[in-house]
């Protein structure tokens, strides 16, 4: 019994051993991505700890890493894969049902064609037009059309997708959503002559929310037109990433199928992405406003180191030379859909807006 006991204590033991420099060298990148992310330059400019956590990663992947990968890459790929999940779950803890009682059935109907069509879009151009894998269309689409990097990293585990697939996606959102900082507060001016989304910030905020990439890019675009308008696009954006569990199922219900299609093909196994579940799970306990609004706080803090640890980790594992090779097309993908999300965006805000009225 004793032997058996420290057999399974040295086991646990040999991979926790195996496990930590990968894990030290992710968190030390996550940490020095936060306290950067936290300078009033990044948070004007929309560099949210997960874009710099990637940047940092990539920098020291394709340099100094080498001589660091035969003891790290345990840690880094368990960085990249569990920690990931775990982020994911506890994301959770920064959304409410409330939110969707704040937008309307308005708001979540804009949120639900503008993801559908974007990734519909994404799909469509990314392996017909441009030829490109469909993981690579896939991660894209997720990206542009739900919540940016983190859609993208949460996609990944349902495709197992390559780590410089994903790279390429993220760096789509990085780009344009980036551009969206500077672009939305142009527009605002123009919609206040034209007036096709109503002339009040919140309007304006909806459709922020609704097709900036990411959470922080939102929040940065928001700001500089109103605190009025950041506050609904916010809100807003928080509805579409709640859209990000049943994406998933959905999306792994439709892989399997595809994968067993034809007579001669035995039936894929559905890869049911459980972290979906229990983030929902997350929300709605959140959500009956339980425990202290400190300890929430702090959750979210958590979840944010461990997201910028995946991201990180992703990041070591990413060679540009692969990301050379992809080409200038997932780029242009990225620029049609950031395109979509503008033009056909303010259009699905104004009919669904115009219908509502009507009906109202």
């Amino acid at each position: 019994m004793f032997s058996l006991s420290t057999t399974g204590s040295n086991r646990f033991y040999d991979r926790c051993s195996s496990l930590l420099p990968g894990l030290l060298l992710s968190a030390m990148i996550a940490y020095a991505a936060i306290q950067l992310g936290k300078l009033d330059w990044m948070q004007t400019h929309g560099m949210s700890a997960l874009t710099l956590a990637i940047i940092v990663g990539i920098i020291l992947g394709n340099t100094t890493y080498a001589k660091l990968a035969p003891a790290c890459d345990a840690g880094v790929t368990f960085s990249k894969q569990n920690l990931l999940r775990l982020g994911i779950i506890l994301y959770g803890f920064r959304l409410t049902f409330q939110d969707i009682g704040q937008v309307g059935l308005a708001g979540i109907a804009i949120d639900a064609l503008v993801l559908t069509s974007t990734f519909g879009l994404a799909i469509l151009l990314g392996t017909n037009v441009f030829k490109l894998e469909r993981n690579s269309a896939i991660l894209i689409g997720a990206g542009s059309s739900i919540c940016g990097a983190a859609a993208v990293m949460a996609t990944e585990p349902v495709l197992k997708g390559r780590a410089e697939e994903v790279t390429v996606a993220v760096s789509t959102v990085v780009v344009f959503g980036t551009l969206a900082i500077f672009v939305y507060p142009l527009l605002y001016q123009a919609n206040l002559h034209w007036q096709l989304l109503g002339a009040t910030p919140s309007a304006f905020g909806v459709y922020i929310g609704s097709t900036v990439h990411e959470v922080a890019q939102v929040v940065a675009a928001g700001k500089s037109i109103s605190q009025d308008t950041a506050n609904a696009a916010v809100i807003a954006k928080m509805v579409r990433v709640m859209m990000l569990a049943p994406f998933l199922v959905i999306l792994s219900a439709v892989l399997a199928r595809s994968k067993g299609a034809g007579a001669s093909k035995p039936a894929a196994r559905l890869a049911i992405p459980w972290f979906a579940f229990i983030f929902i799970a997350a929300v709605a306990f959140n959500s009956m406003n339980l425990l202290p609004g400190k300890l929430v706080a702090s959750i979210t803090d958590i979840d944010t180191a461990l997201l910028a640890m995946a991201m990180a980790a992703l990041g070591l594992s990413t060679h540009l030379s692969a990301i050379r090779r992809a080409g200038f097309k997932p780029l242009l993908l990225g620029g049609l859909l950031f395109g979509w999300l503008i033009v056909g965006g303010a259009a699905i805000n104004h009919l669904v807006a115009a219908l509502f009225t009507l009906l109202a």
